[in-house]
């Protein structure tokens, strides 16, 4: 396979900063960040220290107190519009940095993770002015109860590295269209798209502090965040474990926290479905992005009727999936994030083996001509697992699928819903009674009948079980996690004088 060059981005070569107060910090430490497809390094990024955590906390705070929570709402949905217009603007650069820093081929870069982000931007952009509260009915004669919907007040956003400025876009849109301010951290191994972002705020007219930048570890940067107590409610995307001690980290200040977590998602192909769009469906869904998706279709149920045939066909696919640079439009499929990362997929293959599972396509690294430093990895199809395996059970993150087969609906069902996880699931047939059915029974919070993978800015996305938690990102839903009510209560005919206080009768 033809060795892409990697392309003159003038980003690359100026020296990384913290964005913090709409000015460039130098952090306490660096490290390095490099293209999984070669292994070389791509540029050194700078460690936020304690002190870089606070001032991007105190500037944060400051611009919500001093005029962007009180900002006139046509406003905040120029400027935020206008965000998303730059970014629009600079979607081929964005595309390729986020190529050279995650893997994943470009397509999936340009269509997925950059059009989402601007669109995400536009549609809370006009979100902006369509916040409003209510009027409520109470019981007590002269008195009038209206309800508000108020900022909550400085956000820490922290972001995975499968989707690295897609899913800091989720969390931005909202909260800055509700009156938040925010302090963001991409992942480690994924910080180029969200700095060179924040590269796009001052240009964009956003007032110093709305949208801060810092970088470092999880652990550390990351803790720092979830345990401020100038931050009123952390946004995570991660894993279910990070997420568990975020909300430890954020118990002494009580601050609100939401959860994108975890997925084990069951991908259902009945014996009457397309047999073709099946196949596609089920492909997409356990490869798209090497597998390094929470929705990712990786337990595949297949209806004992097809099932050999099914696997058989599914295995071939795989073994002819050409692995390459995400820059190299030959490729389908890029490099694993990291080399430890591989190292943990591979783990889990093993362990899949060890149990009585048989590897029947991939399983093992591959090593692309031109590319040896890369982390790639054969796409592996793992067929005759049943519900109890570690492979049918844990979170892989990566390139694998487990074939499971099933006979009744009894039984799919509770196989479906026997995994700690809920975030998604598919189910493929030709009997649209069946697949509501379906719909109905199984416990994940998005349901694809005949397609899979399919996201609308328009449409919440989260999870059930041990896979969300408070609240939704994308939709109208979205807004709440960054809202808070307020009840005001007016007395137009000093009805209550004694003592100013009264029930209602």
């Amino acid at each position: 396979m033809t060795v892409i060059e990697r392309p003159s981005i003038d980003f690359l070569t100026r020296p990384k900063r913290l964005f913090i107060g709409g000015e460039w910090v130098d952090g306490t430490d660096t490290f390095l960040t490099s293209d999984p497809a070669t292994g070389e390094v791509l540029a050194e990024i700078p460690v936020a220290g304690p002190a870089q955590i606070d001032q991007a906390v105190e500037a944060a705070r400051h611009a919500f107190d001093n005029g962007w929570r009180d900002m006139a709402p046509t406003e905040r949905q120029r400027l935020i519009w206008g965000l998303g217009d730059l970014l629009d603007q600079h979607k081929d650069e964005f595309a390729v940095l986020e190529v050279l820093d995650n893997g994943k081929p470009l397509w999936e870069a340009e269509l997925v993770d950059i059009a989402l982000s601007i669109e995400i931007l536009r549609y809370y952009a006009g979100w902006a002015t369509k916040i409003h509260g209510d009027l409520l009915p109470n019981s007590i004669p002269g008195l009038i109860s209206l309800r508000k919907r108020e900022p909550i007040g400085v956000v820490g956003a922290i972001a995975p590295w499968n989707f690295p400025l897609l899913e800091i876009i989720y969390k931005l849109g909202p909260a800055l269209a509700a009156g938040c301010t925010v302090v963001g951290k991409p992942a480690t191994w994924t910080p180029l798209t969200t700095l060179r972002f924040a590269e796009l705020v001052n240009e964009a007219g956003i007032p110093p502090g709305v949208i801060n930048i810092v970088t470092g570890p999880g652990p550390e940067v990351g803790a720092a965040i979830a345990s401020h107590p100038g931050i009123d409610k952390v946004a995570f995307t991660g894993q279910t474990s990070t997420g568990q001690e975020i909300l430890r980290q954020a118990i002494p200040t009580l601050k609100r926290v939401s959860l994108e977590l975890g997925g084990k998602s069951p991908n259902v192909v009945f014996a009457d479905a397309h047999r073709e769009a099946a196949m596609a469906g089920a492909f997409g869904g356990a490869f798209f992005n090497q597998g390094q998706a929470c929705v990712a279709g990786s337990r595949l149920f297949v209806e004992d009727a097809i099932a050999d045939e099914f696997a058989e066909e599914l295995t071939e696919k795989a073994k002819g999936v050409c692995l390459g640079q995400g820059l190299n439009p030959d490729s389908q499929m890029g490099p694993l994030v990291s080399a430890s990362h591989r190292e943990t997929v591979k783990g889990h293959i093993a362990t899949a083996a060890g149990g009585g599972a048989e590897i029947v396509a991939g399983g093992r690294e591959a090593v692309v001509d031109g590319l040896e430093g890369g982390y790639f990895l054969e796409p592996t199809v793992v067929d005759r697992v049943t519900n109890d395996m570690t492979v049918a059970q844990e979170e892989i993150f990566g390139p694998v699928v487990s074939i499971l087969r099933f006979t009744d609906w009894e039984e799919l069902i509770s196989l479906a819903n026997d995994v700690r996880y809920g975030l998604a699931a598919g189910v493929w047939t030709s009997d649209v009674n069946k697949a509501l059915k379906f719909a109905d029974a199984v416990r994940a919070g998005t349901v694809w009948i005949n397609t899979y993978g399919m996201f609308d800015v328009a449409v919440p996305f989260g999870g059930h079980k041990m896979s969300g938690f408070g609240g939704r990102e994308l939709g109208e839903e979205a807004l709440d996690a960054y809202l808070q009510p307020k009840s005001i209560w007016i007395d137009t005919e000093a009805v209550i004088p004694t003592q100013g206080q009264g029930i209602s009768r």
